[in-house]
């Protein structure tokens, strides 16, 4: 139980992956630190990331890391030299965590077990002797105070009861975005942010399902591999990637779905015309699709047979269930160009992480320390920072987290 009363030197708002690890990068530092959560454990966003795996980073070199970082990569830049990928697999190995690398170059735990990421983090901070975590905790306010720091204003979700009022000296918002609002998520950071002058980029769902049109649910638990997948806007390509797409009652996910959301749910929301294009043989032209059809294919063959000798046995009946019209002739044209016009996607509650947030121009690049006001720091996703699928977000919240609570350390050390 929190005493009201109680000074810090420094108060994390938000026991998620951020808030995790600048309490752990804290632990065994010369100043008291606090960290509120509102759920009754930290790190419950943590266990769903991964399928339950958790992807804690990608070992990708800045030059091919950055293009996955958006809307600014270059804000990111000193936050991931200062705390790179390498140091983040270093610091779990330190934590007792033994990590994988899969394919894409995706760190995993050696376990499987996105908990084992959790509770290491999680164990490290609460054997330090300066570090304290206040869970089913609900931050109500942040407030500067001329002359005494901040004062911050917590509700006990246990009674409902209880407000402590507690003082520090700097503050951390690592509250996160809105995605998967179900572990808590409820955007509290952007309200304490707008309070102390903050602007907030407009947020939106992004790595979330895509809705097609018409869509035939046929298609649901189908995944695709090794397929090209373009976006196109009002009739032009904005982006191409080449991967994995999965096909679910909610529409198109996967690795594919989910890299070109991001723009998708911009342009939708934009009330541009939006639809996707499915190459299902990006390894071969329309022209040698068409000579290959010509040379096999025997009249009185049926054409589902005859579709098995280019798609997964388990594509085939989806496939031409979702193209009534398909015949010999338009088979190339349809194998390479497999247009869906989009309708919407998915909300908050499956989005992966949020786009928009605080302004990056209001944010030191270096510290993440506020422009507007000294003492105030930002970390994670509440800010307007989010990447591809892959490990990379999760990167952004340990990087930014510790040029923050780096930063926080020095800052309250030299008063």
């Amino acid at each position: 139980m929190i005493e009201s009363g109680a000074e810090y030197d420094i108060v994390i708002v938000g026991g998620g992956a951020a808030g995790l690890m600048a309490a752990v990068i804290a632990s065994g530092e010369k100043c008291r630190v606090a960290v509120f959560e509102k759920n009754s454990r930290c790190g419950r966003k943590l266990l769903l990331t991964g399928k339950g795996r958790c992807n804690i980073t990608n070992t990708r070199q800045w030059r091919d890391f950055k293009e996955h970082i958006h809307p600014d990569s270059g804000f990111f830049r000193p936050s991931f030299m200062a705390f790179s990928n390498e140091d983040t697999v270093s610091m779990f190995n330190k934590l007792g965590l033994s990590t994988v690398e899969e394919r894409g170059q995706r760190v995993f735990p050696a376990s499987g077990k996105s908990s084992d990421v959790r509770d290491a983090m999680e164990s490290y901070v609460t054997a330090s002797s300066n570090v304290e975590i206040f869970c089913d905790m609900e931050v109500l306010s942040v407030k500067r105070v001329d002359g005494c720091g901040f004062i911050i204003n917590a509700l006990s979700l246990s009674n409902r009861m209880d407000v402590s009022c507690v003082k520090a000296r700097a503050v951390i918002i690592a509250t996160g975005g809105l995605s998967y609002p179900a572990t808590g998520s409820t955007g509290d950071g952007y309200r304490f942010a707008e309070s102390m002058g903050h602007s907030i980029v407009r947020t939106r769902p992004s790595l979330t399902a895509l809705m097609p049109q018409g869509y035939n649910f046929a298609l649901s638990g189908l995944t695709l591999r090794n397929v090209a997948l373009s976006l196109i806007v009002d009739g032009g390509v904005v982006r191409e990637e080449f991967g994995e797409l999965t096909f679910t009652n909610d529409g198109l996910e996967g690795a594919l779905g989910f890299r070109v959301s991001r723009k998708a749910v911009a342009a939708l929301d934009s009330g541009k015309r939006v639809a996707v294009r499915i190459d299902l043989k990006p390894a071969v032209s329309e022209a040698e699709l068409k000579s290959r059809i010509e040379r096999e294919y025997r009249k009185g063959l049926r054409l589902a047979r005859f579709v098995g000798n280019f798609l997964p046995v388990q594509a085939v009946a989806p496939f031409m269930d979702a193209n009534p019209s398909l015949n010999v002739s338009n088979l190339p044209v349809k194998l390479k160009n497999w247009e869906m016009p989009l309708k919407g996607y998915k909300d908050y509650s499956r989005a992966v992480v949020t786009s928009g947030g605080v302004s990056l121009d209001e944010i030191s690049r270096k510290t993440m320390e506020s422009k507007l006001m000294p003492g105030l720091y930002f970390a994670g996703e509440v800010m307007d920072l989010d990447a591809d699928t892959g490990g990379y977000n999760l990167q952004i919240a340990f990087s930014t987290a510790a040029s923050a609570v780096r930063a926080a350390v020095a800052n309250v050390s030299e008063r």
